[in-house]
């Protein structure tokens, strides 16, 4: 990657180190707003992998980028580029890597599993769920750490429903994907990748001749037919697996924001009804995760915001900076549940638009509202400055919630 290769007539951006510290609450990233007040379009290097890569921070390039062919997933596994996970090690038939029209060959024989249809059947199965962990919280009474009891079993005990996880093999599988968003070190990621990628090899192929809705059984399936090989299937049901964390963390923050924010939570509380378009207006300003997802790389010189981005160069966008651009969301910083038009991009953009939206929306309206709903005068057990956060991962939230309630 050459200095020359990125001009259009103007110099370009000096490299950022984004070193992606640990923070604490739902404060927006400094090192993000300051890139965000550089310009549109920026050069930064992560901790990991080698060179430096464009970002792109403008709610229009952000779409144009994840919509564009010109820029691949798949040329990103061909080389080392400066990314935040110290394990990098992509798996044939992972959604993530994977450009048109593999992408959607790989989609297909999961699609079912995640449509709205497929929620309605879901749904009454969840609320069981959450009804059951929610009647222990009651029945032990105040206090009670919110993360712990209900933000973490549900959204793996749903997840798990989804894709056919044996009760017996669950929490195993949770302890693999928990260490598999942290960044504590390439050997324990890896281990835990092992670990979780051979069990579901296994799990595959004990469901290829067992028909079933839930998703090991339609990849069984699908492998048994040869409309994927097995890898790939593999390589699918990994991300699918470990998507149950963001909805824990995800929830953990917009729950923090509730209890610290009492016009919120007062909000929340009088207009059940509208509960809708504040959980949207809370997708968008949660910063749901540290520094930036995955690369692209350009297939050719492409130009966005007054610089050529030039063949072979690895550009990154970022979803939270697009979702706090001022030219499309009007004082982007400040919660506004009445927000509307609002346009976000929280769960993606384009062909890797994220597959379990339906799904995270699902179990984010259901814990939002069985929780407001059955624990009244929900509250902090604890001054807001000593909930904890998790450190050293991908996924920002709390990692304690402590609350009580009047019983």
């Amino acid at each position: 990657m050459t200095e020359e290769s990125t001009l259009t007539g103007q110099a370009p951006p000096p490299v950022r180190d984004w070193s992606t510290p640990d923070l604490d609450g739902t404060d927006f990233d400094p090192t993000l707003a300051g890139l965000m007040r550089e310009g549109p379009l920026t050069r930064i290097r992560l901790p990991f992998g080698e060179g430096w890569a464009w970002l792109a921070t403008r709610h229009d390039d952000v779409k144009l980028i994840t919509n564009d062919p010109r820029f691949s997933r798949t040329e990103v596994t061909h080389g080392q580029v400066t990314r935040m996970a110290p394990n990098f090690a992509p798996r044939p038939g992972s959604l993530a890597w994977a450009d048109q029209p593999d992408h959607n060959r790989l989609r297909k024989p999961v699609a079912g599993a995640f449509t709205v249809s497929a929620m309605k059947r879901l749904r009454p199965r969840a609320q069981a769920l959450l009804d059951e962990l929610v009647d222990g919280v009651l029945r032990d009474g105040p206090p009670a750490d919110l993360v712990e009891r209900v933000l973490e079993p549900f959204p793996l005990g749903v997840v798990s429903e989804l894709m056919g996880v044996p009760a017996e093999d669950r929490e195993q599988v949770h302890t693999w994907t928990r260490e598999i968003i942290s960044t504590n070190g390439v050997e324990a990621a890896g281990r835990a990748k092992d670990g979780l990628y051979g069990w579901i090899t296994a799990t595959i192929r004990s469901r290829a001749d067992r028909p079933g809705e839930d998703v090991y059984s339609m990849l069984g399936g699908a492998v048994a037919r040869g409309d994927v090989r097995e890898e790939e299937a593999v390589g699918l049901a990994g991300p699918l697996q470990i998507g149950g964390e963001a909805v824990t963390h995800n929830c953990g923050q917009m729950l923090y924001l509730m209890l610290t924010r009492p016009e919120l939570m007062q909000r929340m509380r009088a207009r059940p009804e509208a509960r809708g378009p504040v959980l949207d207006e809370l997708f968008r300003w949660i910063p749901h995760r540290s520094s930036v997802g995955l690369a692209r790389i350009a297939l050719e010189d492409v130009e966005i915001a007054g610089h050529r981005i030039a063949a072979g160069e690895p550009v990154y966008v970022s979803y939270l900076a697009a979702n706090r651009d001022p030219a499309v969301f009007p004082d982007p910083d400040r919660i506004d549940p009445d927000r509307d038009p609002n346009p976000h991009v929280a769960f993606g953009n384009g062909p890797h638009f994220c597959t379990g939206t339906v799904l995270a929306r699902l179990q984010t309206e259901l814990l939002v509202d069985t929780l407001l709903d059955r624990l009244p005068g929900l509250r902090l057990a604890v001054p807001a400055e000593q909930v904890q956060w998790r450190h050293r991962t991908m996924i920002r939230g709390p990692r304690t919630l402590p609350v009580t309630w009047s019983s």
